[in-house]
C-alpha cells in the first residue's frame, strides 16, 4: 500500500510540472473535457469503489483547494470525515481476548458424534465417562450441545429409531461363519475345487482343502478338521450360511450342529445371500487369479496362502488414552464401543 501510495503521488507530481508549461487555454479546455466525462461517470456509477491510496490522495489535494471548491470531488464532506474516523478507530483499537468457557476442539467433536451414532442407547453421561477414558475432559452439557448441532436426538429417542441394516449385521455378524467353492482351471484345463471358510466378524479366511474331485465325505472331512484347528473358537459360532449345492450333505451339517451351530441353506441363485464369500472369491480372482496361469494345487495352495496373509487384523488394538489433542490420531474404521474405547484390565 505505501508503494502504491508513493507511485500515485510521483505519477501525480509529474502531471503538475507537465501542467506548468501548457497555456492557460488548453488547461481550461481539458477542464471542461475531465468535467463533463466526471458528470458521465456519475450517473453510471453513483457510488465508486476507492482504493486506500486514492482515498489519501483527495485528503492531500482537498488542502490546495478552497473549501467552496470541494463540490468537485466525488465524494462529500462527511464521507472524508467518515474516512477518518476509521482511520482512528482502527488505530485504537485493542486486541480482544476469547470470553467464556473454550470451545470443544473440532476433533473431539468429531469423536462425539462417532460415539453417538454407532452406540444409540448411550445417553451424555455414558458417552462423557467413555471420552474420560480416553483422556478428553468434556462436560455432559458441552456434549449435548454438540450432538444438538448436528441433529443428534438424546438416547432414548436416538435408540427408538430403526436399526440401518448394516448396523444390524455388524451386531449380528460376531457369530457367523459363511462357506462356499472356488473354482480354478489350471493351465492344463483342470478344475480344481477350494472349499473355503470365512468369519463374516474379522473376516478372516480359513483354506480347508483342495481337490479335483469333491464329494460329501471330502467335505464332512475337511469340516472335522477345520473345527479341531478352531479349537475354543467353535463356541462361538452360532450360524453356518452355505448354499444347496449336493456336495454338502447331512453329515457336515450334523458336524456343525454338534458344536450348537444352526445351518443356513441360502436360496437358490441368490448370491447376495452370503455377499461376504462371493466378494472374497471376486476379490481374489480379480486381484490374483485373472493375472496368474495356474499349473497344480501345489501352486494354487501358494497362492491363496499368499492372498490369506493380506486379511485385516482378527481384533482391533487397544488404543492408549490420549489427550484431546491427539484425539484425531485415533483409529476411523469401524465401529467404536465400550469393547473398543475401554482399555483391557
Amino acid at each position: 500500500m505505501v508503494w502504491s501510495f508513493v507511485y500515485l503521488a510521483l505519477r501525480r507530481v509529474l502531471e503538475l510540472l507537465v501542467l506548468c508549461w501548457r497555456s492557460a487555454d488548453a488547461k481550461e479546455v481539458e477542464i471542461l473535457v475531465l468535467r463533463h466525462q466526471l458528470a458521465v461517470l456519475r450517473r453510471q456509477h453513483p457510488r465508486p469503489r476507492l482504493q486506500p491510496q486514492d482515498r489519501v490522495l483527495l485528503a492531500a489535494l482537498s488542502r490546495l483547494l478552497p473549501r467552496r471548491r470541494w463540490s468537485i470531488f466525488v465524494v462529500t464532506p462527511e464521507t472524508l470525515l467518515g474516512w477518518h474516523r476509521r482511520m482512528v478507530r482502527r488505530h485504537w483499537t485493542y486486541p480482544t481476548l476469547p470470553r467464556g468457557r473454550p470451545s470443544v476442539p473440532q476433533q473431539v467433536q468429531t469423536l462425539i458424534v462417532r460415539l453417538a451414532s454407532e452406540n444409540p442407547r448411550w445417553g451424555y453421561q455414558r458417552i462423557r465417562g467413555e471420552l474420560l477414558r480416553l483422556g478428553c475432559r468434556v462436560s455432559a452439557s458441552s456434549i449435548a450441545r454438540v450432538l444438538r448441532a448436528n441433529g443428534l436426538q438424546p438416547a432414548p429417542r436416538r435408540a427408538a429409531a430403526s436399526p440401518t441394516w448394516r448396523a444390524f449385521l455388524r451386531q449380528q455378524a460376531a457369530g457367523i461363519l459363511a462357506c462356499d467353492f472356488l473354482t480354478v482351471d489350471t493351465v492344463f484345463l483342470q478344475r480344481l475345487y477350494v472349499l473355503f471358510f470365512i468369519q463374516l466378524q474379522t473376516r478372516r479366511v480359513q483354506l480347508a482343502g483342495v481337490t479335483t474331485h469333491p464329494t460329501g465325505a471330502w467335505v464332512a472331512q475337511q469340516a472335522r478338521n477345520l473345527l479341531a484347528t478352531l479349537d475354543g473358537d467353535t463356541t462361538t459360532v452360532r450360524f453356518l450360511i452355505r448354499d444347496s449345492d449336493s456336495k454338502f450333505t447331512r453329515a457336515f451339517d450334523d458336524i456343525w450342529r454338534a458344536v450348537g451351530a444352526q445351518v443356513i441353506r441360502t436360496p437358490i441363485q441368490a448370491p447376495n445371500a452370503n455377499a461376504v464369500a462371493e466378494r472374497w472369491v471376486g476379490t481374489v480372482r480379480r486381484e490374483c487369479l485373472d493375472h496368474l496361469l495356474i499349473a497344480g494345487r501345489r501352486q494354487l495352495l501358494h497362492v491363496l496362502h499368499l492372498c490369506r496373509a493380506l486379511q485385516p487384523p482378527s481384533s482391533p488394538p487397544w488404543p492408549r488414552p490420549v489427550s484431546a489433542r491427539a484425539v484425531g490420531a485415533l483409529p476411523t474404521g469401524g465401529p467404536i464401543s465400550r469393547s473398543a474405547a475401554t482399555p483391557p484390565p
